[in-house]
């Protein structure tokens, strides 16, 4: 017998689907509310599908946004295309993020919450695994390997356990608040910033292929940047008062960079100093990293 797996009755099938069609066949923004329970898994992935189909590059950012009250089931946002916006109040389980291709995801604990956000779990392990791209917000921590396999997504978190941007490709990773042991293990690509308030981060980060520097200015006002964002879409207690207070904690700030990928990253910019085109640096650094090999 063939399996049922429900999906004509899944959250996106009934609900997220046919309410969006006029907003997806002549872009017209909308924005509404939905309950939901942690049986609803993979939520907003169906919806997600029927954009890449109809808009094969995504929509216009804000172009749905989805407002949900509950808690998030499996692969939350699993796979979500640019245009499409979903905020969780409330929590989510594993895989929170999981394929991100564009789209943007927030989650925040309810506001009669009594426990202090950035000291309990929000979101489950593997948040954010295999990210390509958009962005993510996340409004307390998130459990072990966060941002495993990012490839090109931006992620907000307020801490991490074990594992955390494990085998990272690419991206970005803000974490305003300490890391589990073996943070960074395999990371390759991309950059994680660390608020390393109790200098913890040396000790807990794997430094078999990267490098713990400081941030440079350009770098700071991208940190406060994303922290503004967060603070704005999430409502983040230690995000407000961390820009309250950025001048003096700014140099708090670590910078996690893959040793390769800074002498890429070094190799390119001195050559489009240079004059060379983007390209023609991207060339040079290439021919510089597999001479020999």
């Amino acid at each position: 017998m063939a399996p049922d797996c429900q999906l004509d009755r899944a959250l996106d099938a009934t609900l997220f689907i046919p309410y969006t069609a006029e907003a997806r066949e002549h872009l017209h923004p909308i924005r509404f509310r939905a309950d939901i329970a942690n049986v609803n898994r993979c939520v907003g992935t169906m919806l997600g599908s029927q954009v890449t189909r109809q808009h094969p590059e995504g929509l216009p950012e804000g172009s749905i946004t989805v407002d949900c009250d509950g808690s998030g089931g499996q692969s939350f946002g699993a796979f979500l295309p640019r245009g499409i916006t979903l905020n969780i109040e409330g929590d989510a389980n594993d895989y929170f993020g999981k394929g991100l291709s564009g789209g943007v995801l927030t989650v925040r604990p309810p506001e009669e919450a009594t426990y202090k956000f950035d000291e309990n779990v929000v979101v489950g392990n593997v948040a954010f695994y295999g990210a390509t791209s958009g962005k993510g917000f996340v409004n307390g921590l998130s459990g072990q390997r966060f941002a495993v396999r990012n490839s090109g997504a931006t992620v907000v978190v307020e801490g991490v356990g074990n594992h955390g941007c494990e085998y990272m490709t690419g991206g970005i990773a803000l974490i305003l608040g300490e890391v589990g042991p073996n943070f960074a293990a395999g990371m390759s690509g991309g950059v994680a910033y660390v608020y390393d308030k109790f200098g913890t981060l040396a000790d807990n980060c794997n430094l078999d292929m990267v490098r713990l520097r400081e941030p440079s200015e350009d770098e700071i006002e991208l940190i406060r940047s994303l922290i503004e964002e967060h603070a704005e879409r999430t409502q983040s207690p230690r995000g407000i008062k961390l820009l309250y207070q950025f001048n003096t904690l700014k140099k708090l700030f670590v910078k996690v960079i893959p040793r390769d990928y800074e002498r890429v990253i070094n190799a390119v910019e001195a050559a489009e100093a240079s004059g060379k085109s983007h390209e023609e640096a991207l060339q040079i650094a290439f021919d510089a990293m597999t001479e020999g090999k």
